[in-house]
């Protein structure tokens, strides 16, 4: 299997406390802002690394922001946040959203291919985790097996991987998902990943939400 062979299988991360140690500043190269009304095709493009979304996935992008933010879309724009060069070009992007008005999530971490490697993406989320309080916790993530750098990423910050259940529409295959992990990560990160129980509380919140906020 080769990376752009790995299946996308359902991956749930949840963490309940900070590693403040995880979190670095931004280099003085680059500086944090939010993503503006005007850039909501370019933030659409983002996971596809393209300057216009591909059309084959322009009605699940659409999709998403019906679903999750359409209603607020003011509070998308204040939550989602570009790293840009200076030339004000976005490189990297990462959003906080509290799905369904019950949890606090992390959506759409990403880093264009061509600034991959500068720290970019701890700094984001860095960025994005300094904003919680200790009352907004336990805080969730939805992906794949595909991102596992960036499953390497979210457990330096205090996220573990969430085994068992069904989580609102989608179906937990984490099980699926660590050969994949083991294979593609290094063997020193793929060991240092924890493991809990989906709390049933989490499953049970989710138990009739059939839309893709999360």
């Amino acid at each position: 299997m080769t990376e752009v062979e790995i299946p996308d299988y359902n991956i749930f991360m949840m963490c309940d406390q900070l590693n403040k140690n995880a979190l670095t500043e931004l280099s003085s190269d680059y500086y944090f802002r939010n993503c503006r009304p005007n850039e909501l095709e370019k933030w659409k493009a983002f996971p596809f690394d393209s300057e216009t979304i591909p059309s084959e996935y322009e009605d699940f992008m659409n999709e998403i922001i019906k679903d999750s933010y359409s209603v607020e879309m003011e509070t998308f724009y204040k939550n989602t946040i570009f790293i840009c060069n200076n030339e004000d070009k976005p490189v990297a992007t990462c959003s906080h959203w509290k799905a369904y008005s019950k949890f606090n999530s992390i959506h759409w971490l990403k880093t264009l291919k061509t600034h991959e490697g500068q720290g970019l993406g701890r700094a984001i989320l860095s960025e994005i985790m300094r904003k919680f309080s200790t009352k907004d916790y336990p805080i969730y993530i939805h992906t794949q097996p595909g991102s596992f750098r960036a499953i390497k990423l979210y457990s330096d910050f205090g996220f573990k991987l969430l085994k068992g259940g069904t989580i609102g529409h989608r179906v937990n295959e984490l099980e699926k998902c660590l050969p994949i992990l083991s294979e593609f990560m290094p063997k020193k990160d793929f060991d240092s990943l924890e493991i809990v129980d989906t709390p049933s509380s989490f499953i049970k919140l989710l138990k009739n939400e059939t839309t893709i906020q999360f």
